[in-house]
């Protein structure tokens, strides 16, 4: 695996592939259909933001992408293909988005994540800060909000 620069051009691949990891925590269809456009990437995104690929053998597997705030760096995006998840594939995009974050001077990385892939962060040594309030379909859910000390980057 080889994670690289993404290309504008794969906007509508990276789009396909965080819509499929999203759906593979059972979301009903309809609540996928209102995440739409948080799911979906564009060419300018990519263009603008810190946007990386995972690739295996020249498939895109998965990505990751940051966003400059006052403070920190916030990472905005890291989806695994779901037939690649349970393979490293996360954990080495995690460790690129903060390796990426430290060398821009950011002493923490913050993260929004769904409630399923908070365990993961967890994991990576991310502390949980706060959540969210939020509700889709009148269903009430927290959305785990997290930093990771760049200070653990070696």
């Amino acid at each position: 695996m080889k994670i690289v620069r993404a290309d504008p051009a794969s906007a509508s691949a990276l789009s396909a592939l965080a819509r499929a990891a999203k759906a593979h925590w059972g979301y009903p269809a309809s609540w996928l259909e209102q995440w739409r456009d948080q799911l979906t990437i564009t060419p300018e995104f990519v263009a603008a933001e810190e946007t990386y690929a995972a690739e295996v053998e020249g498939q895109i597997v998965g990505f990751h992408a940051l966003l400059a705030t006052e403070q920190s760096m916030r990472l905005e995006h890291l989806w695994v293909l779901p037939r690649w998840m349970g393979q490293g594939i996360g954990r080495r995009l995690f460790e690129h988005a903060a390796a990426c974050a430290a060398a821009r001077g950011a002493t923490c990385l913050t993260i929004e994540s769904d409630p399923h892939a908070e365990p993961f962060y967890l994991r990576m040594g991310a502390v949980r800060v706060a959540t969210i309030p939020s509700a889709i379909d009148g269903v009430a859910r927290e959305l785990p909000v997290l930093t990771f000390a760049l200070t653990t980057v070696a």
